[in-house]
């Protein structure tokens, strides 16, 4: 049986943290499987679905509601398949696919998903920046700049655990559905019509203005484009690697009543939070094909605007604040889902872990370099187009993280009985040809107009080798795991046999060492340093000093905060002496964490023993806590005593 060790487990931070097991049957025990897809499906209704949803209903009215009710479908089918990946196998998607594909792959894969979750979080910022725009007047580029700062938020909610961060998130989702709940009873839109727009079809403009009699000017968006926008905007690629992974927030039974309660709850889940997001998308679709394509305003494609023309089209000025501050909710609730997926999708392709903030910092400048770029070169204005692009990027990732995902869920030596149906398989596999379809469909045609519009060789050639590679890696990713003889693990045993212990090698520690932080807890850890020792075993007292003089001079310092850290080193080495332990002390300075790993490393010891808390305060939440950055950095045993 293949096990997974604690640091290699989905979000550990927060790994089987909610306990389903100790909850009574009835409403609390479903309740407490309520609040995964609740932040998945913030991924939904994110500014990118707004830009794509508001120039859906503005230039081709209501005939685009039938594909946000496909991709719902979509969705649902994807989300159920990744949770259930989650649940049965304790894999995220990420940590699958680097069981099952080569390492050369996965590095691409890693990089693509990455190229999605960049896109994503371009989205939230331009959306959230628009927003800040909307209510205080502040230039974009200036609301760019302070998208940073949520950063600590999420920080902080990270810090509460998952059930306050699921609950913020609600609390944010209830916000946008009651802005647009308001502004859909002040557009009275027609039931008759909206009800025809769930017939499929992608009409050309100019057939679907000559039938309503519109002279207006043609949209440069085919409908076509719109819809995998659409599709890109609802079906995300990194929701399906954050879905398997926050199903594991949950502690369930391991049996098959257990594991097949979790699948039901979490269907259900899926369904009510899917459900939400879609009507959201509506609402923002016949909002605008109400007020906008209905009154002959085809134009308005860009948020602004339409934040602009709210309040006088619908004679009410309550419109256009709700509008505003619905757009910040989205971009603010959304911008979780996009650093979660980063962390998952890093640690679960490349085993890397990095600081939570510096993880956040990370993703959200790749997301500010390019719309600050944008807005420097082009201005303001091509604002909504990167929108509409980066929900098109999103859409062409689609199939590299939907393929292995439909490969994984159907696997019967990995996932047991609880393997998708044959008709659920053939339901995944025609949305995945779906999604390709539609995906190569729209790339030709713009390739098309790009060779037939510009002289350029380079830029043809690089359209050329960039389309070979996207479809040589589509192919290899369908049939590599149908022709590769690699032996996969089974990742779940419901009886294992059981085995004898067997004789076991106790191991014997020549050399630990102690990180003390001259407190009244250092006797608490000298007494569990010994308790781990031998008559020969030598420890290794260490302590950083973390004056501004050592910070600034580092081993060069000689102030008097390190005369007296010297001095108090040289005590416990003394009285430990005395007591017929063999000791030596050692200052570190600068950083705490990287100096006990230095030390630790260069004096070859064989555990460390280290206190539970590092920093305390403001200062712990932005530096982190030294024993997490420790623990991950050495490959000896770590004795982590709680003070």
């Amino acid at each position: 049986m293949n096990h997974l060790s604690e640091k290699d487990h989905s979000l550990s931070e927060v790994h089987e943290s909610v306990d389903i097991t100790s909850k009574p049957r009835g409403w609390r025990r479903f309740l407490s499987f309520l609040g995964p897809a609740y932040l998945v499906s913030v991924g939904y209704m994110d500014p990118g679905n707004w830009a794509t949803d508001l120039a859906g209903g503005s230039k081709y009215g209501y005939t685009l509601i039938w594909v946000l009710l496909m991709s719902n479908l979509m969705a649902l089918l994807l989300q159920s398949l990744s949770a259930r990946l989650g649940i049965v196998r304790g894999r995220d998607l990420a940590q699958a696919n680097r069981e099952a594909y080569p390492t050369y792959i996965n590095f691409i894969l890693w990089l693509l998903a990455e190229i999605a979750i960049a896109a994503t979080d371009l989205a939230e910022v331009l959306g959230m920046a628009i927003g800040i725009q909307l209510l205080t007047g502040l230039p974009l580029v200036w609301g760019v700049s302070i998208t940073v700062l949520d950063t600590f938020l999420l920080l902080y909610l990270q810090r509460l655990g998952i059930r306050k961060m699921e609950a913020f998130i609600f609390a944010l989702v209830a916000v946008i559905g009651f802005c647009f709940l308001i502004n859909i009873i002040l557009a009275q839109p027609q039931l008759f019509d909206i009800l025809k727009g769930f017939i499929p079809s992608l009409p050309e403009a100019k057939d679907l203005y000559k039938a309503k009699q519109m002279s207006n000017a043609l949209p440069a968006e085919t409908s076509l484009y719109l819809a995998i926008g659409i599709i890109g905007a609802t079906v995300m690629p990194h929701n399906l690697y954050l879905h398997s992974a926050l199903v594991q927030t949950r502690k369930i039974r391991k049996d098959k009543q257990g594991i097949r309660e979790a699948l039901k709850f979490s269907f259900i889940d899926s369904t009510i939070a899917l459900n939400i997001a879609f009507l959201i998308n509506a609402a923002i679709l016949i909002l605008a094909a109400t007020v906008f394509f209905k009154t002959g305003r085809t134009d308005v494609g860009e948020i602004r605007q339409a934040h602009e023309l709210l309040s006088p089209m619908l004679g009410s000025t309550i419109a256009s604040t709700l509008f505003a501050v619905a757009l910040i909710a989205s971009g603010q609730s959304s911008t979780v889902t996009g650093t979660l997926a980063g962390q998952i999708v890093m640690e679960g392709y490349l085993r890397l872990r990095i600081n939570p903030l510096m993880r956040r910092l990370i993703t959200r400048l790749v997301a500010i370099i390019p719309a600050i770029a944008v807005i420097a070169i082009f201005g303001e204005d091509e604002v909504d187009s990167l929108l509409i692009f980066s929900q098109v990027v999103l859409s062409l990732q689609l199939g590299f993280a939907v393929i292995p995902l439909i490969h994984f869920t159907s696997d019967r030596k990995t996932m047991g009985d609880f393997a998708i149906k044959p008709v659920i398989k053939v339901l995944a596999w025609l949305v995945a040809s779906v999604l390709v379809y539609l995906n190569v469909k729209m790339v030709t045609e713009e390739a098309a107009g790009y060779f037939s519009n510009s002289e350029s060789i380079a830029g043809k050639l690089i359209i050329i080798i960039a389309g070979l590679l996207f479809v040589i890696l589509l192919i290899y990713s369908i049939l590599y795991p149908l022709i590769s003889k690699q032996k996969t693990p089974l990742s779940i045993q419901m009886h294992p046999d059981l085995e004898s212990i067997g004789q076991m090698k106790i191991p014997v520690y020549s050399k630990i060492a102690v990180a003390l932080d001259f407190s009244e807890n250092d006797s608490k850890l000298l007494a569990a340093a010994i308790g781990q020792s031998k008559g020969e075993t030598e420890f290794i007292l260490i302590h950083i000093v973390e004056s501004a003089s050592a910070i600034l001079l580092g081993d060069q310092t000689a102030d008097y905060e390190t005369k007296k850290d010297k001095e108090r080193i040289d005590f416990y080495v003394n009285e430990l002496r005395q007591k017929g332990y063999q000791s030596k002390g050692i200052l570190g300075f600068r950083h705490s964490a990287r100096e006990i790993v230095r030390i630790v490393t260069s004096e070859n010891a064989d555990m460390l023993v280290v206190g539970a808390h590092g920093h305390s305060g403001l200062k712990d939440f932005i530096y982190g806590e030294t024993v997490n950055a420790v623990r991950h950095e050495l490959k000896i045993p770590v004795l982590v005593v709680s003070l």
